[in-house]
């Protein structure tokens, strides 16, 4: 390298060195001011008192710049946004009978709903609280949409802009109203209406009417076609048990003029789906309790939704975040959206409407799907509620519950005993038939001659699994109801305080995996007549007809484990409903047996015979017959084919 290129490198260097300084310089100015204008913004989104200009330790450069870079903001977005910006955010109440609301003039927004009527759990002798249904430090709801500012576009979030609230007014019919305005340029604005009802009526005093008007912002607004919705907060734990509580929290949607609803589903971390069709509701859904912001009229058209699962004994259970739009256009004047903060109650949501739209806010409950679901709306429910009105107890109401279902099948209950007398009286013959057809190759042989065997007796073979069949669907029904069952809640019956969580009488020092770290007594007990229950079913079947290997470990022994690590942990009112139907059942059978004379069955059983034996062989017979002697000739052509070798 020669003497003139190193000259130039070093002559590069120094002058990349000093403009590297300067613009080291220009940097930290640059950054002293954003930082003093940053503080200030802190300032005023804390929505603290303001501050003396005496006490403001600001320097006369800093001042200057805090001047100066306010004087952009108007320009860049108008005085009215950066004075709202800049005004002191408050905070006021509104009640009715049943619903107290927090709102803040920071967004506008609700940032806190309590429901008079109900309580947090709170062991007994310890003071309870009311249900709260968001944490106000984490409630957010904001509009962001785009406003014109010569040839700039501005966006506008509500949440970083303090609304005007006018004096709350009282309606001719009791309803409070609540109105804040949003100044955006001259007479345009961006103004909320709360009516907040107190009727008497539950499905309406719960329902909070919230009417978005687009004041004079036709000339203001952008060129767009969406306005975005943010809405989150995050939940109180409000029941016993975390786990099972978790179990049904969760976002809920429904598109419009679906009868179900969808869920993102349960999880102990976090979940998230992206929704790109219209909806008609979301809602933040509890165990017991839902906040649901409902848009009917102009339907969300998209919607990002999620959780966050908190950490157990955060006293909180998730973190809710849904970030929608609406379609916006020229012609839009507003938007008439509503909430709903209140219970997950079946006779109340059922009734929820809004602009004569039936919005099926009643599967928010998860009653179960097909034929559990009719079983619990049509039936479980209805009798509940009908008991519930006479008898102050809900352990009683449950106890009727049980016996009336075992009424309702008993006289099934007593066909599938004398189907199961029946098969235990001819079972010698049918020993007698396998030992005739000891071969594997005869077994179609063996079968047909069984079959026929029992059409002379008069025995349907699937008698004994009738019963079972029809109480099926009563099981499940009652598996899905209790728990979702807000009218058990805080309802306490012997030992339990809390029908729809779990009962302890021990608390234990560790946690047993998949058991947990209490022992449930109703549990227990269920487990308990569970297995006496199946020892005594497997008696009787076991005298009827050959058994699988195992079964009798799995059905005697295995179930009633099973089921005692499941339901520790959950409703006690289940487990207690579970109980009586076993004891029942149990008592049902036994004087049934009592009832049941075997000779009497026995002379029966030799008349059918008799009788069938002289009549002619139904159509549907003969060709059962047929096909069996098909089959059975097969099976010899199979076995009689000569191996390859």
């Amino acid at each position: 390298m020669d003497k003139k290129s190193i000259i130039g490198i070093v002559v590069v260097a120094v002058l990349f060195l000093g403009f590297a300084y300067l613009n080291t310089k220009e940097q930290e100015k640059y950054q002293q001011e954003m930082a003093a204008w940053q503080a200030y913004q802190d300032s005023l989104a804390a929505a603290q008192p303001v501050v003396e200009p005496d006490s403001v330790a600001f320097a006369p450069a800093d001042s200057v710049a805090v001047a100066a870079r306010r004087e952009q903001q108007v320009a860049a977005m108008g005085a009215e946004l950066v004075a709202a910006r800049e005004a002191a955010a408050e905070e006021f109440t509104v009640e009715n009978d049943v619903l107290s609301l927090r709102f803040s003039t920071r967004g506008g927004q609700i940032v806190g709903a309590t429901l008079k009527e109900y309580d947090r759990y709170a062991p007994r002798g310890e003071e309870q609280h009311p249900v709260e249904m968001m944490d106000p430090a984490t409630a957010r709801f904001g509009m962001t949409f785009y406003v014109k500012n010569g040839l700039n576009n501005v966006d506008v979030n509500t949440l970083d802009y303090v609304f005007e609230a006018a004096p709350v007014e009282t309606a001719a019919d009791g309803s409070r109203i609540v109105v804040m305005r949003l100044p955006v340029s001259g007479d345009a604005c961006l103004e909320y209406r709360y009516t907040i009802h107190n009727t008497a009526a539950p499905e309406r005093d719960y329902l909070v009417d919230f009417d978005v008007r687009l004041v004079n912002m036709a000339r203001e607004m952008a060129n767009q076609t969406q306005i975005g919705i943010e809405w989150s907060n995050t939940s109180y734990q409000n029941e016993k048990g975390f786990k099972n509580e978790n179990m049904y929290t969760t976002v809920a949607y429904r598109f419009p003029g679906e009868r179900a609803i969808e869920e993102l589903g349960m999880s102990e971390e976090s979940k998230s789906k992206q929704i790109t069709s219209s909806l008609d509701w979301v809602a933040f859904k509890q165990q017991f309790f839902s906040s649901v912001f409902i848009a009917p009229q102009h339907n969300i058209s998209y919607a990002d939704l999620g959780f966050t699962t908190a950490r157990p004994g955060s006293g909180y259970v998730k973190d809710f975040t849904a970030r929608m739009t609406v379609p916006y256009d020229a012609a839009t004047q507003g938007y008439d959206f509503a909430f709903y903060f209140g219970p997950n109650k079946y006779s109340i949501l059922k009734k929820v409407s809004l602009a004569e739209d039936d919005l099926r806010m009643e599967r928010l409950i998860p009653l179960g799907w097909g034929i559990f679901g009719w079983v619990n709306r049509w039936f479980v429910i209805p009798v509940f509620d009908f008991l519930r009105n006479y008898i102050p107890s809900f352990g009683i109401v449950i106890l009727i519950l049980a016996v009336l279902i075992r009424l309702i099948i008993s006289p099934m209950t007593y066909k599938s005993y004398v189907s199961m007398a029946k098969m235990r009286l001819i079972k010698p013959q049918v020993d007698e038939l396998a030992k005739k057809y000891p071969k594997q190759e005869d077994a179609m042989k063996r079968q047909q001659a069984t079959m026929e065997l029992y059409k002379k007796a008069g025995i349907n073979p699937m008698g004994g699994c009738i019963p079972l069949l029809i109480q099926m669907p009563i099981l499940i029904a009652v598996f899905r109801f209790f728990p979702a069952s807000i009218e058990l809640r805080d309802q306490s019956f012997l030992w339990a305080d809390d029908l729809s969580s779990y009962d302890s009488v021990l608390n234990l020092p560790f946690s047993i995996p998949f058991y947990g770290d209490h022992i449930s007594l109703f549990a227990l007990l269920m487990a308990a007549s569970m297995f006496f229950y199946s020892y005594y079913n497997y008696q009787q079947t076991a005298s009827t007809q050959q058994q699988v290997p195992g079964m009798k470990f799995m059905m005697v022994y295995m179930m009633p484990v099973l089921l005692l690590l499941w339901f520790n942990s959950y409703a006690s009112g289940l487990c207690y409903y579970y109980l009586l139907s076993n004891l029942l059942t149990i008592g049902q059978t036994l004087v049934i047996r009592r009832m049941v004379d075997d000779s009497k069955i026995q002379a029966i059983m030799q008349a059918n015979a008799a009788r069938k034996s002289k009549g002619k062989k139904s159509k549907f017979q003969q060709r059962y017959e047929e096909l069996m002697r098909q089959q059975e000739a097969m099976q010899r052509a199979k076995g009689n084919t000569p191996k390859k070798r």
